[in-house]
């Protein structure tokens, strides 16, 4: 007796095909997840980083010498509300500072997003 062989796939061969693509689908669904997380976090980044630069430019071009200390002050940038943190250090040369801003996320003050530093040289009188 000859048996007739047709030329579909077998039951078996079907969910092992589903299987594999359900795998697939679930890990590119997980890379997209890790990629909106991740331009949520360099978002964020470059905001703090917007927010330091002002405050260093305003220093500058306001020609500052700032006194030696710590302050905060809120540096809202887009729609975050972040807060800053300026410290002020005196250097071995008495006619340069060091100027340190840190940026804060309000609703998560103990994680520093950014610090930048410059030197601020006192202008001349």
């Amino acid at each position: 007796m000859k048996t007739l062989r047709s030329g579909g796939f077998t039951l078996l061969e079907v969910l092992v095909a589903l299987v594999i693509v359900g795998t697939a689908l679930g890990a590119g669904l997980r890379a997209v997840g890790s990629l909106t997380a991740n331009s949520s976090g360099l978002r964020t980044s470059m905001m703090a980083t917007w927010s330091a630069e002002n405050r260093l430019v305003q220093i500058r071009l306001g020609k500052e010498f700032p006194e030696i200390g710590k302050r905060g002050f809120d540096c809202p940038q887009g729609d975050l509300h972040l807060v800053c943190q300026e410290e002020v250090f005196s250097s071995p040369n008495p006619r340069l500072r060091r100027v340190e801003v840190s940026v804060f996320d309000i609703e998560n003050p103990n994680r520093r997003i950014v610090k930048l530093v410059q030197l601020v040289l006192r202008p001349r009188l």
